[in-house]
């Protein structure tokens, strides 16, 4: 079988040319060719995820359950990570923000995952469904005004409802004040787009947060997690958030958008319900596309080739998933046997809330406008160029324009004879700020909380 081709025409994958890219314009536009070619190199090949950085990946369904479910030969702590403790990898890689190690349950093994896993999981234990489908509602409904009285009826849902949504509800999930709110949603959101410094600033406000939670304690995630039998540290309290947000913004917007595209799309089946939708993007479209590093502990025979201790080894949840030696069971599988969410012990601790903030949001978005149509076919959209999640680019609609929706309730409204947050924000906020000669502008979280009358 030939590798796919580069832009240049030159074959990815061959000796002249180094390892198979995972990354840019030509893997995006055909993924599923990149991973048919490697399925023909055994259940793993060598691939480079970013400039000078290589890795082996599984593509194999098979494989990956075994890498997965097998934690005695292949633990998840990067510090063990060969070449980027040789110095082999750029400091400034993309790849390092997502393959460096983290003190929190991701990049642990043993008792210290264990015991930070359970921290994790108790706290999302006390997430109140009703309470969580509010808020996943009330994020939805604002979004929607925001674009839907546009009065040529277009929008682009992938900035303006599909990325925003998870973040209005993870950064009232973990309690942040407005401004907080507001600097959380641009670090995780700058993290996933490359951008310097965004990882400086997550922390920055995250260890402010954990400072606020510390003088007001709340009914939070944040709060949860600090007062947790296991007595994590601050550091640690940290960058749990940090697997959160990171592992529940990006993907759950990847899977909302797809999701969407899917029931609005030209091959869609008539009545399809929304978690069918979202059920087919799982399988075909696995949002978390190409991660979950683990490292042999000792050199591992896997098909032909070998996997060197120490040297970092990925799944490809995409490419396992469409494993074409799946599709005779397919029907007998369970219609959760897919990888989307990981399997073993660090499979994803939060895969029954997601689903549920997924299908809300799709169900909200369908009766917010019911004549919503795209505005391309769906094999023309344009996806991500990155090798972490297979998430659309831009998902371009159309829908007949509708009033402005005003806030949702009166008594969440300012009293009588003051300006109201849901008429004009940035003018409410100047107003209120009068004394000041030069108020910031607020970002996304503020202006939310100020449309529901938390201000």
């Amino acid at each position: 079988m030939q590798p796919p081709h580069d832009m240049h025409g030159i074959p990815a994958g061959c000796p002249a040319h180094g390892n198979t890219p995972m990354y840019g314009p030509q893997f995006a536009a055909d993924p599923e060719a990149t991973y048919t070619y490697l399925r023909s190199l055994g259940p793993s090949a060598p691939v480079d995820v970013a400039p000078s950085v290589q890795v082996e990946l599984v593509t194999s369904y098979d494989a990956a359950l075994y890498i997965l479910q097998n934690p005695a030969s292949f633990v998840r702590d990067s510090r063990r990570w060969n070449a980027l403790n040789e110095g082999r990898v750029p400091a400034d890689s993309p790849a390092v923000p997502m393959m460096g190690y983290r003190p929190n349950a991701l990049f642990s093994d043993g008792a210290a995952h264990a015991r930070l896993r359970q921290a994790v999981v108790d706290s999302l234990a006390t997430i109140d469904e009703l309470q969580l489908r509010r808020k996943v509602q009330q994020s939805a409904d604002y979004l929607i005004s925001q674009f839907s009285s546009e009065p040529f009826g277009q929008a682009e849902l992938m900035a303006s409802y599909a990325m925003p949504l998870p973040l209005l509800v993870f950064s009232d999930l973990f309690g942040c004040p407005p401004e907080l709110g507001d600097r959380v949603i641009a670090g995780i959101s700058g993290i996933f787009q490359g951008a310097a410094g965004a990882d400086e600033v997550l922390g920055t406000a995250l260890s402010e947060l954990i400072a606020l939670k510390h003088r007001q304690p709340g009914d939070d995630l944040t709060t949860k997690l600090m007062q947790h039998p296991a007595r994590l540290t601050d550091e640690e309290v940290l960058h749990q958030l940090v697997t959160l947000l990171s592992g529940g913004t990006a993907p759950l917007a990847a899977a909302v958008a797809t999701s969407a595209a899917l029931y609005l799309g030209e091959d869609a089946q008539a009545a399809l319900p929304v978690e069918d939708a979202i059920a087919q993007t799982l399988w075909n479209f696995a949002p978390i596309a190409n991660y979950a590093g683990h490292y042999p502990v000792h050199d591992v025979q896997l098909g032909a080739r070998v996997l060197k201790a120490g040297d970092p080894v990925l799944i490809s949840f995409a490419a396992a998933n469409t494993d074409p030696k799946l599709a005779q069971h397919r029907e007998q599988l369970s219609a959760k046997a897919h990888l989307a969410f990981g399997a073993g012990p660090h499979a994803c601790p939060a895969k029954d809330p997601a689903f549920m903030i997924a299908v809300s949001a799709v169900e909200s978005l369908l009766t917010g406008l019911p004549d919503l149509e795209m505005r391309v076919p769906f094999k023309d959209l344009q996806w991500g160029e990155g090798p972490w999640s297979r998430s659309l680019a831009s998902l371009p609609v159309r829908f007949t324009p509708r009033a402005a929706t005003p806030a949702p309730s009166e008594s969440a409204r300012p009293a009588a004879g003051q300006q109201t947050a849901t008429a004009a924000p940035h003018a409410v906020h100047a107003q209120q700020h009068a004394p000041q000669p030069a108020a910031q502008p607020r970002g996304m979280f503020s202006r939310f909380r100020a449309w529901l009358g938390g201000e």
